[in-house]
């Protein structure tokens, strides 16, 4: 594949992973905060981002504690943070739920930002990817760690026309912080 397949215009979907969290005891895996590494990975995320000219123009973000401080960290970098929806679904989703979220997105979205959580996130984009550059496909298989970014590149009229096996994973990378 050479390209993204179908028609319309060339739309992003840029796939964040939250970052590191902590495990405090007793508190619900919901409402776990990130851990220091992910206090310092998650700003790298968003510039990262804006480095690779993928700054979105709508971000669905898990309503879990560790998505939504990634959020924050990441859009901090960035002069004008795009709106953002935050998802109950998105949480612990698995392919079709995160799939759902992604179609409900507005048809005037060029570039959409997921946070969220794996294993679905990565099966999201092992799903939705026909194809990849060099061999991004066999390195998100193997790993997709927290702070890890996959950029998949489609075209299609509406974010409902995408489906299985129709977008090129363009990109793939894993921010870290200094610290």
């Amino acid at each position: 594949m050479t390209g993204p397949a179908g028609a319309g215009p060339l739309r992003h979907l840029v796939v964040l992973r939250h970052a590191k969290s902590a495990w405090p005891e007793g508190v619900p895996d919901h409402e776990r905060p990130l851990a220091p590494r992910g206090r310092r990975d998650a700003p790298a995320a968003g510039r990262a981002l804006a480095e690779a000219g993928l700054l979105p123009d709508l971000a669905l973000c898990s309503t879990a504690v560790r998505a939504r401080q990634t959020w924050e960290l990441a859009c901090a970098q960035w002069d004008t943070p795009p709106p953002v929806r935050f998802e109950a679904g998105v949480y612990a989703a698995d392919v079709p739920e995160l799939l759902d979220a992604v179609r409900s997105a507005p048809a005037e979205v060029d570039t959409l930002l997921l946070v969220g959580h794996n294993p679905g996130l990565e099966e999201l984009v092992l799903d939705l990817a026909g194809d990849g550059l060099d061999d991004m496909l066999e390195q998100v298989g193997v790993k997709f760690p927290t702070s890890a970014i996959a950029v998949l590149a489609w075209r299609g009229t509406h974010w409902h026309d995408l489906s299985p096996g129709t977008a090129l994973l363009t990109n793939v990378i894993v921010a870290r912080g200094k610290g």
